[in-house]
């Protein structure tokens, strides 16, 4: 006999608006809780310092998450110029700070750099 699991057969997309200072395994764990679902994971994963959508399947929506996981996305961002820190985001201890400020044109002329696909090693 085979083991029962514990919640209801919820199946479905939720489409969370993450906050600052959550990560998404806990944001999963949190709407897979408030559901009472039986099976929940996220098509991609949201830093705990960066807010906006995490895509949350449950149940059988779970086995279309491949297919969210490998497509487009795109991304805001905010950058505060002039100082480095010691894990390069912002809860680090700041090492360096410098009043240099790039030109609008500067900055455009490297976003190509940050188009299509980019191995990225996370900070410290």
């Amino acid at each position: 006999m085979g083991r029962r699991r514990k919640g209801e057969a919820v199946s479905g997309w939720i489409n969370l608006d993450k906050p600052y200072d959550l990560g998404s395994t806990q944001a999963v764990a949190r709407v897979r809780r408030a559901f009472n679902a039986q099976k929940a994971g996220h098509a991609g994963t949201l830093d705990p310092l960066a807010t906006g959508i995490l895509p949350i399947a449950l149940g059988e929506a779970t086995k279309t998450v491949p297919f969210l996981v490998d497509a487009d996305k795109a991304y805001r961002f905010t950058i505060a110029w002039g100082a480095t820190t010691a894990t390069f985001d912002r809860e680090g201890q700041v090492v360096a700070e410098s009043d240099v400020r790039p030109s609008p044109d500067a900055v455009a002329a490297v976003l190509p750099r940050f188009v299509g696909e980019i191995l990225q090693v996370p900070p410290a």
